[in-house]
């Protein structure tokens, strides 16, 4: 049932009560050509005189590319204010979840505005391929020069570290009557955002000093306490969760072939289905990718492999679009989705790009699609990330751009997911919650296992501890040892956590929370819970599950058989398939419980954290460490150990880095820190929300047959 009360109440509601019609035109002057506008922070930092490589071809075309449009203040506060009684349990519009043209019409732009956007559009030469029904997204095509000549902005090739690349050189610029009604172009580059899956190293001292377990779905469900509900049939059954990609899978038959040597096979109404969302009117924008280049197939097929394991009997739907030269698929599929007639209950996204650096109007973007999305009873979980407090520092050997989180997870309308490690190898407690045999579907865990952050850099205190050092900073701490660079772990490898610093705004130095960087304001469903900072602004994550890539001894296995980017094959023992970790794994497995939760409550529920945050508040959560001790009623689980501090060099948040030899350059040896000036690691475990692992793990089977009681 998606209404609680008759849907003429809504209407009335959205038309003459308390969100009567607000939408007001905000383009009142003519168009002058001669007085512009500079949309700020729209410009990669990449996008320098040093990586250029000259103009592209005039005629060079740009598909697809997303204008995003502004509303007025009413409009945007009658929406927060819509959204946040939907979810409010005292609200006549508690869980009066609306569809998109309704949402459109109530909160979009005003038309007018939309009018004359497009128009404008359309006398620059600009094919309109698609005015959402949002009333907030206009999708158009073109050319460099039309580019070029329309925004003020050339487009130019770059050789990013012998990568090709194209990007606008500087801010778009437009002219200053259309600037109330518009945010900015979400892209007009072809950098695209980072999946958040890693791949489990060749850890050289693991066989000496852990225990090496693959945790398979069986695991997942003993140790997630998920085998209650699937004996009473709470497997996800009637629930689409849709996981969102720029790639089709390599082959589905890998999906079928995981669920088979892992017994999910047995729950009968599992299916899978790749689709590619058209736009619900217009042009269609959505092609079919094919397998994208890059490894992203590894990603999908984790992501529709791990969310069936968690919700076995679910339609699982991968939803794809092909990358253009200017906008990222994933969003395209995206937003088509959420626009469209059905959208899934639940969806799941395992990519992200860190707010300083992914542009301003690319944030506004997203916080957009997500509150449209909870309007509508949408679900939306997204990894926070794979680089502790870090995360404008991915895939580098330390981070050096201080804190910053993912844009993606960090409006107030999603779930950030965090991760976790097992603790079990750090205390040398791997006999209390492991079998030393397998079951017939591989299952070897025992119970409940305590969790600490997932943390593969030297920089943690753990495994500084573990190694046998005192400090984790410095030339004689454990990230300046060759024990630390022997094994891998100077790099930047965490669960993800921090506060959200720069989703508007524009970064004075590139990628770094500084100029007019500003956070999400704190939504009042978090600030209620203690342990969470009054720092104003939105804090990351909100749950963590197991993330890990084996540097304990833990990690997730998964059917990948593209050997050519990565995979392998997938006959044999579990423990000879491809093998990661990451954020990747934890987001679709918290989605697959969200569509248990939907089931027995049958309704879809919208943003879930709400209900988290006062069941943390209401219920308490437990204590991880207590593991298989913890009180059979805990419904959330609190870790209190360890921390997501990441190796660093250079003087932005990071404490104790020492200088080269030839006095040149400091070392990745530091540790983040919430201070350069003393050690403060960003961030540590605690009683209560943490930044760590925000408010803990779940019982899902407590989560659910409690929910929102």
């Amino acid at each position: 049932m998606r209404y609680k009360v008759p849907l003429a109440l809504l209407a009335t509601t959205l038309s003459t009560g308390v969100f009567a019609q607000t939408q007001r035109r905000l383009i009142t002057d003519s168009v002058n050509e001669t007085r512009l506008h500079r949309l700020a922070g729209n410009t990669r930092h990449e996008a320098n005189a040093s990586n250029d490589q000259g103009a592209v071809a005039d005629e060079l075309p740009l598909e697809h590319m997303q204008l995003l449009l502004r509303r007025s203040t009413d409009t945007q506060a009658a929406a927060d204010k819509f959204v946040q009684q939907q979810h409010d349990k005292n609200s006549p519009l508690y869980h009066h979840w609306i569809t998109a043209a309704e949402f459109g019409r109530t909160f979009g732009a005003a038309p007018e505005d939309v009018a004359s956007v497009k128009s404008w559009l359309e006398a620059k030469g600009f094919t309109v391929n698609t005015v959402y029904p949002s009333g907030l997204m206009i999708d158009f095509s073109g050319t460099a020069a039309q580019v070029r000549k329309a925004f003020r902005t050339e487009i130019h090739k770059l050789n990013v570290g012998g990568e090709s690349h194209i990007a606008n050189m500087s801010d778009p610029e437009i002219p200053a009557a259309l600037a109330p009604a518009v945010r900015g172009v979400v892209s007009m580059h072809d950098f695209k955002p980072r999946p958040m899956k890693r791949p489990r190293p060749a850890y050289t001292y693991g066989s000496g000093n852990s225990q090496y377990q693959a945790v398979t779905p069986g695991d997942l469900a003993t140790i997630y306490n998920l085998n209650p509900l699937f004996a009473a049939g709470i497997t996800g059954k009637g629930q689409t969760i849709a996981v969102v990609e720029d790639t089709n899978l390599y082959a589905d038959s890998d999906w079928t072939t995981f669920r088979k040597k892992f017994g999910l096979d047995a729950y009968t109404e599992g299916s899978l289905a790749t689709v590619h969302p058209k736009a619900a009117i217009g042009v269609n924008n959505c092609a079919d990718p094919g397998v994208a280049r890059g490894g992203d197939d590894g990603e999908a097929i984790l992501d529709a492999q791990w969310v069936s394991a968690s919700a076995p009997d679910a339609a699982i739907v991968v939803a794809s679009c092909a990358n253009t030269r200017s906008t990222f698929g994933g969003l395209i599929a995206l937003v088509n989705m959420v626009n469209s007639a059905n959208p899934p209950q639940v969806v799941s996204i395992s990519y992200g790009e860190c707010e300083a650096l992914n542009g301003d109007a690319s944030n506004a973007s997203f916080n957009l699609i997500y509150q449209q999305a909870a309007a509508e009873g949408v679900s939306v979980f997204v990894s926070a990330g794979d680089e502790g407090a870090a995360s404008c520092d991915a895939g580098a050997s330390g981070a050096s751009h201080g804190i910053g989180v993912s844009a993606f997870a960090s409006t107030p309308y999603n779930v950030a997911v965090g991760g976790t490690d097992f603790a079990d190898t750090y205390h040398n407690t791997n006999s209390t919650y492991w079998s030393d045999t397998n079951s017939a579907t591989f299952t070897s865990a025992l119970s409940y296992i305590p969790e600490i952050p997932w943390n593969d850099s030297c920089a943690s205190g753990l495994l500084t501890s573990y190694f046998g050092f005192t400090d984790p900073y410095g030339s004689s701490g454990f990230c300046g040892s060759s024990t630390a660079s022997k094994d891998g772990l100077l790099g930047v490898s965490a669960g993800s956590g921090g506060p959200s610093g720069c989703a508007t705004g524009t970064p004075s130095s590139n990628g770094v929370v500084s100029g007019t960087c500003a956070g999400y304001a704190k939504p009042d469903w978090q600030a209620a819970l203690a342990g969470v900072p009054n720092d104003g602004v939105r804090d990351l994550p909100d749950i963590s599950l197991f993330a890990a890539t084996g540097v304990y001894g833990h990690y997730y296995v998964f059917c990948w058989t593209n050997k050519r980017a990565g995979g392998g094959s997938c006959s044999g023992a579990p423990s000879t398939w491809s093998g990661a970790g990451g954020t990747s794994f934890a987001s679709p497995i918290l989605a697959g419980i969200q569509a248990l939760v939907n089931q027995n409550a049958r309704a879809p529920q919208g943003n879930p954290n709400p209900v988290y945050y006062s069941m943390a508040a209401t219920h308490g959560t437990c204590n991880s460490s207590d593991g298989n001790a913890a009180d059979s009623s805990c419904i959330f689980y609190n870790v209190t150990e360890g921390d997501i501090s990441v190796n660093c060099s250079g003087t932005v948040g990071c404490f104790g880095a020492t200088i080269t030899a030839n006095q040149r350059r400091q070392t990745a040896n530091g540790s983040l820190s919430t201070s350069s000036q003393s050690y403060s690691p960003a961030f540590q475990a605690s009683r209560g929300w943490n930044f760590a692992t925000g408010i803990g793990s779940v019982n899902a089977y407590n989560l659910v047959m409690q929910w929102n009681q």
